[in-house]
């Protein structure tokens, strides 16, 4: 930021104390996130920044009444659409939960939409009372194995890199494409190195070895951790450990005890993706900030993670700390347990007070919107192009495991009706499918999943990362049918059929991902959505519909399936829904 010389001259009057502050904070327990404790002293803020801490007379004072005083938090990794809102309205509820800061990665509207969806995201979300910050997508699509909307290249890019929001290139996904120096991959890695800027990493699954190819390449993140081995190895090797809590993503608790006080300062949080209704009911940050402690961080060290660590991590020069030359985004709270957020304020300014926003701007029109709206181009599917052939009794399965994104590769026996595949209610076997819906195809990838619980009906959305085909899981085809025709009448979202009724459904017509409705709109119909879910007999233990979105991803272990079947993460190709088994003696009884 280049600050004009009269407003450098007033915070150095303001910090000596030859002029008073627009405001001082009196009477609060400041949190110190470079030592790791606690003091007291009047907090002068000017413009919009904290100008020093000590004895100070300002033209207006705050009486912080003994509650503590910390920075305001920092997500390190998020996905925006995956909240289903626009970036004003998510930001909404995030200052509700204390967080001013998102370091956002556009990849999902760029898969859909490409440059238009990147420039929609931070058209729309400026001039707002909070920091959205933006990398690159790197993978679009994320692997060559699946049609997406767009295809960026390097040269797609490099033009974002002028804004001084964009902050580096998003999480390289394609590993094979760093390994073996791809032309683009390699253009793109260089880009950002040259302006530079950072790069976030995805290194699921990946070994000792391959960390090496990583880190050499300038990539200095990974959020993909699931372990405590797979997290201190991350560290060895000079990476910022990013701690994901998301949705379906619950990594903390696994990669609490890799965390001590000789590392903590590399680590930091991030939610990744995260439904808006859970934001609404546990928070984003904050709950990870709570999280932590409950699972033995020490509350000073979490806040740290939540806070300066982040800011560190992405060169945020002015975010991150109660201290002078930074921004005056801060929080109250009584206690370093419960973390009960009192009042935000951002830029100095009281954003939210007793869970109520003060003075957020009315949503604004962008004009980019309209040309976004249209994104769902379906063939008329029939029966036939959801029929399952099966040679031999045993197939491939996608196994899911709960709170997870890995999922399982089984070999089971399966129901066959005259060849074809019946679901199973006995052996949770579901039907599903992945719909190419950018450029009408008519490309459909048919695979069998297990762990999601349909005792009845059909679930579809457009949401399935990262190219965000339409995903559909049903326990018979008409059911599957009649989704695919709702979503497309939507023009994208989610729907719940049942006996061909539509149970409930969510409208997401920003590109198939994002809502035109406010969070509350959003929330109350993802209500509805659980409802319904209970009816078709849906696992309770896990979000049904952001786990399936993840069951198109062919970049996390082990097997996935997308438009153009079913797909081995290991040996990184399409596998065969049929399956052999060295004994194939298994019988259906």
């Amino acid at each position: 930021m280049i600050m004009e010389k009269s407003l450098l001259q007033r915070r150095i009057d303001v910090a000596s104390g030859r002029k008073p502050a627009d405001c001082v904070i009196k009477n609060g327990r400041i949190i110190d996130v470079f030592n790791g404790d606690t003091y007291t002293g009047d907090i002068a803020i000017v413009d919009g920044f904290f100008a020093g801490i000590g004895s100070y007379e300002g033209e207006s004072e705050i009486d912080a009444a003994g509650k503590y005083v910390s920075p305001t938090f920092i997500d390190g990794h998020v996905h925006i659409e995956s909240s289903m809102v626009r970036p004003s309205e998510l930001a909404k509820i995030l200052l509700l939960h204390g967080v001013t800061c998102i370091v956002a990665d556009p990849h999902e509207i760029a898969n859909v939409s490409g440059t238009k969806g990147i420039q929609y995201m931070i058209e729309q979300s400026n001039d707002l009372p909070f920091d959205f910050y933006f990398m690159m997508p790197s993978c679009v699509p994320a692997t060559k194995f699946e049609h997406s909307g767009a295809v960026l290249n390097s040269e797609d890019l490099t033009p974002f890199y002028q804004n001084p929001r964009v902050l580096g290139l998003a999480e390289v996904m394609n590993f094979p494409a760093v390994s073996n120096t791809e032309e683009d991959m390699l253009q793109k890695l260089n880009d950002a190195i040259k302006h530079g800027k950072n790069i976030d990493g995805h290194a699921a699954g990946l070994t000792e070895q391959q960390l090496n190819v990583y880190m050499s390449a300038g990539i200095k993140t990974d959020h993909e951790c699931t372990t405590a081995k797979e997290a201190k190895e991350r560290l060895r090797k000079g990476m910022y450990l990013m701690i994901r809590e998301g949705t379906v993503a619950k990594d903390l608790i696994n990669l609490v005890p890799a965390i001590n006080e000789r590392n903590s300062r590399r680590c930091l949080f991030v939610t990744d993706d995260r439904h808006l209704d859970d934001i609404v009911s546990e928070g984003s940050i904050d709950h990870n900030v709570r999280l932590s402690i409950e699972n033995g961080i020490p509350p000073l060290t979490a806040i740290q993670m939540a806070t300066i660590n982040a800011a560190e991590c992405f060169g945020l020069k002015e975010h991150g700390a109660i201290a002078p030359g930074y921004r005056a985004d801060f929080l109250l709270f009584d206690d370093l347990v419960s973390l009960q957020i009192h009042s935000v304020f951002k830029d100095g300014n009281l954003i939210v007070q007793n869970n109520q926003l003060i003075n957020f701007p009315d949503n604004k029109e962008c004009i980019m919107e309209n040309d976004l709206k249209h994104s769902v181009n379906l063939h008329n599917i029939t029966e036939k192009d959801l029929s399952i052939q099966i040679k031999n009794k045993l197939a491939n399965i996608i196994e899911i495991t709960p709170n997870s994104l890995i999922t399982k590769r089984l070999i089971e026996p399966v129901y066959l009706n005259n060849g074809l595949f019946q679901f199973s209610e006995r052996n949770d076997h579901i039907k599903l499918a992945v719909i190419e819906r950018h450029h009408m195809t008519k490309q459909i990838g048919l695979g069998i999943v297990k762990g999601l619980g349909l005792q009845s009906g059909a679930i579809a959305t457009t949401v399935a990362h990262d190219s965000h085909n339409l995903i559909i899981a049903g326990t018979n085809d008409q059911d599957m049918l009649i989704a695919a025709k709702e979503i497309k009448k939507m023009q994208g979202g989610l729907v719940v059929i049942q006996d061909g009724r539509t149970l409930a459904s969510l409208p997401l017509p920003i590109s198939g991902l994002m809502s035109t409705g406010t969070y509350n709109e959003v929330v109350d119909s993802l209500k509805r959505i659980d409802e319904a879910l209970l009816t078709l007999g849906a696992n309770r233990h896990f979000n049904p519909f952001l786990t399936l979105a993840f069951l198109a991803l062919p970049v996390i272990p082990e097997i996935k399936l997308t438009d153009q079947g079913l797909f081995s993460v290991s040996s990184f190709m399409h596998i065969s829904i049929d399956a052999v088994l060295p004994d194939n003696r298994m019988e259906i009884t």
